[in-house]
């Protein structure tokens, strides 16, 4: 009996494929920038998890969504910059001519738009259609599992702070402190981040790669206090 056939997948369509290289140039004709937690491997990423999460919501608008997934950072903020939480509605202002000017249909615009404005934890905008709901689900996928944890270092050693609290690195007699120590920020944020996806299909992913995060914790904690 032969096997069933593979479904198709969101980005096997010539269109997609189409548009895909498009956002690619599009975005290499932006301004450097050198953030290497939300370059182009970063977009390359959302739209990986974005594909999945299609496979089970096929209503969605998957030109909308592949967009989304490449502009949501065409203004990327630090995370301790005074203007953090407008950053995605800038995006999202900055995306609109560009993909006008690139011939993007313009009925779907504005799905870009909001998909691109409600990605965003700072800026704490529900997303009201199912693009948007699998766009935020895909970017903050980014920040679970091993790829995450990278992000986690690399983010916190710019900002200059410590790995972990020297003596209690589980915070279990101090306040929790992300701000100072990079380990905190699996407490303060990320261990939160699969109860607060949109899709189940995010939900499931996010909780297999939060077990990544939570058992490579518990080596790290182990080795730090080997003393």
């Amino acid at each position: 009996m032969n096997a069933p056939a593979a479904a198709l997948l969101p980005s096997d369509t010539p269109l997609l494929q189409y548009w895909q290289q498009q956002l690619i140039d599009l975005l290499q004709q932006q301004p450097a920038d050198d953030d290497g937690a939300h370059d182009l491997s970063h977009f390359h990423r959302v739209w990986a998890a974005a594909r999945q999460i299609l496979q089970q919501h096929s209503s969605a608008d998957a030109l909308v969504v592949l967009a989304a997934c490449y502009l949501h950072d065409l203004v990327n903020l630090p995370k301790n910059h005074p203007q953090r939480e407008q950053a995605s509605r800038m995006a999202a202002a900055k995306a609109g001519p560009l993909l006008h000017a690139a011939g993007f249909p313009a009925d779907k615009l504005d799905g870009v738009a909001h998909a691109i404005e409600a990605h965003s934890f700072s800026a704490n905008i529900t997303p009201r259609t199912l693009e948007a709901q699998i766009v935020q689900d895909a970017d903050r996928m980014d920040a679970l599992g091993a790829i995450g944890l990278a992000r986690m270092f690399y983010t916190s050693g710019r900002m200059g702070r410590q790995l972990a609290h020297p003596d209690d690195p589980l915070a279990s007699t101090r306040p929790l402190d992300d701000r100072e120590y990079a380990l905190d920020h699996i407490e303060v944020k990320l261990e939160k981040l699969p109860g607060m996806m949109q899709t189940a299909a995010g939900r499931a992913m996010a909780e297999e790669r939060l077990q990544r995060l939570q058992a490579f914790r518990q080596q790290f904690v182990e080795e730090w206090l080997a003393r």
